[in-house]
């Protein structure tokens, strides 16, 4: 059986006036302690569970098509001309 999760933490000063969380988003670097190719204790990897640097994100509104799984196109991710919440 595969399968998969997301792993959340407290978002970053940007994706907080967004939500309440976001996904953990790992660097490079990070990857080979992450997948076990590098050793690591338990404290190390808890470590990597961290906000990602608001500098290496950017956001921009996208049309409300995002919200439904049938959806499922590249310009999903285009930025709208306004934002109405």
């Amino acid at each position: 059986m595969r399968s998969a999760t997301i792993i959340t933490c407290p978002p970053n000063d940007l994706v907080a006036g967004l939500h309440d969380r976001m996904p953990v988003i790992l660097p490079p670097e990070a990857w080979p302690v992450w997948l076990g190719e590098e050793p690591a204790d338990a404290a190390r990897l808890k470590g990597l569970l961290v906000p990602y640097p608001v500098e290496g994100l950017a956001i921009w509104p996208v049309d409300k098509r995002v919200g439904n799984v049938k959806n499922n196109d590249p310009s999903l991710i285009e930025p709208i001309a306004s934002f109405v919440v």
